[in-house]
């Protein structure tokens, strides 16, 4: 535990802290209650939302998992559990302009999901998505044609997290070139992953990479990390960047 929190925190270099309302809108977290791997009740939802508010948000657009083997969430379950968020904040007056899309696993049922017209878009018609862990699926190029064709803005969520590219880093030079746009974890530049993480998401910083940022907010102690990286030099350089698109959404 030492460890961890050692790489976490210690040995950063030091620079004035940001705002994180300079990014106005996270699109990446879990804050629907007991539907997925995050917020596990309302009073956690509403607890995590008041701590990013705190940080300077000011718009979430929270994503859920949909993954055919673990969280089966429809269109219908999210929307009931966004009305339920939404009634809470207004009747507690936090002031926070809250919406629900998903992230969605690249996995055997996402195809379907696709044809059948059960995307949940954001913003400019943009869909999040995931991919598994272990190893780049046989279909993706596949999938993200048919994304486009059906009329979606397909974006990446923490390609940095993919290890089996961190070897061929011209992998998301493709994907960019293919009108993918990518997403990177903030967590991902504090080392809570692992240095590798660490080190390709400083890599798609420098090299302009990067379209959104997102916080993948599971849980408070996701949110005290990245504050204490507000004044770090890649936090820094994010703040600086005019490629974001985090404040168009």
């Amino acid at each position: 535990m030492m460890g961890l929190l050692n790489r976490i925190f210690g040995n950063k270099e030091q620079y004035e802290s940001i705002d994180f309302g300079v990014f106005n809108t996270d699109m990446h977290s879990h804050l629907l209650p007991g539907i997925d791997d995050g917020s596990k009740n309302i009073e956690e939802s509403i607890e995590l939302i008041r701590e990013m508010y705190s940080m300077g948000y000011r718009k979430i657009i929270t994503t859920p998992h949909v993954m055919s083997d673990y969280y089966r969430n429809t269109p219908e379950i999210i929307k009931s559990k966004l009305d339920i968020v939404r009634e809470e904040l207004k009747r507690q007056n936090i002031n926070i302009t809250f919406e629900a899309s998903a992230e969605y696993n690249l996995d055997d049922g996402f195809e379907p999901i696709i044809s059948n017209g059960q995307l949940i878009p954001f913003g400019n018609n943009f869909i999040l998505f995931e991919l598994p862990f272990m190893q780049e699926p046989r279909n993706l190029q596949e999938i993200i044609f048919k994304m486009q064709t059906s009329g979606f803005k397909p974006i990446l969520a923490h390609p940095e997290r993919y290890e089996f590219w961190h070897r061929n880093f011209d992998k998301y030079e493709e994907l960019k070139s293919k009108g993918v746009m990518l997403q990177l974890n903030l967590l991902s530049l504090t080392g809570y992953y692992n240095p590798n993480v660490k080190k390709i998401a400083e890599r798609l910083v420098d090299s302009n990479l990067i379209d959104f940022v997102g916080t993948d907010c599971h849980r408070i102690d996701h949110l005290k990390v990245i504050q204490s990286y507000s004044n770090s030099k890649y936090f820094s350089n994010l703040a600086k960047c005019t490629e974001l698109k985090n404040s168009s959404l």
